[in-house]
C-alpha cells in the first residue's frame, strides 16, 4: 500500500539492493521512489505517466538540484513493475524487469545516512524488499 516507509536496516552501503515490485495504477499520472536521510532526499526516483519521462533529483539544503531527465520510460499504466536499486560506490543503478535502465552519481554521498525508504504515487504495491 502506498504511501509506504520503511527503515533501511544499517543505512545504503556499497553492494546494497533495494527490491520494489507493484502494479501501477492504470490513471497513474506519477510514482515517486525516495531514498532519505534527515536532512533530505538522497533519491528520487520517479516516473511520470503524464509527462513520459523519468526524473531523478536531490533534496538536500532545501532545495532541489538540477534534474536529470530520461524519455527512457520503462514502465506502462496498469501493468506490473520491478523496480531493483543498486547501489555503488559512485551512484544508484535502476534496473526495470532485469533491465539496466538509469543511473544516478551520488550527491549525498553520505551513504550510511540514507535510511529510509519512502514510496508514493498512484501504484499498489506487492512486496519490497528495503
Amino acid at each position: 500500500m502506498v504511501p509506504y516507509k520503511s527503515v533501511i536496516p544499517g543505512g545504503l552501503q556499497p553492494g546494497k539492493v533495494i527490491i520494489i515490485h507493484g502494479v501501477i495504477s492504470p490513471q497513474a499520472n506519477r510514482v515517486v521512489i525516495s531514498l532519505r536521510h534527515k536532512h533530505g532526499i538522497a533519491f528520487a526516483y520517479s516516473p511520470r505517466f503524464d509527462e513520459n519521462v523519468v526524473v531523478r533529483n536531490t533534496y538536500q539544503d532545501g532545495q532541489w538540484g538540477a534534474e536529470e531527465r530520461s524519455e527512457l520510460l520503462p514502465y506502462k499504466r496498469g501493468a506490473l513493475m520491478q523496480v531493483t536499486i543498486f547501489c555503488s560506490h559512485h551512484q544508484y543503478e535502476v534496473f526495470v524487469n532485469g533491465e539496466k535502465t538509469h543511473t544516478y552519481k551520488h550527491r549525498y554521498t553520505k551513504l550510511e545516512e540514507i535510511d529510509v525508504l519512502d514510496i508514493r504515487g498512484d501504484m499498489q504495491l506487492t512486496f519490497v524488499q528495503p
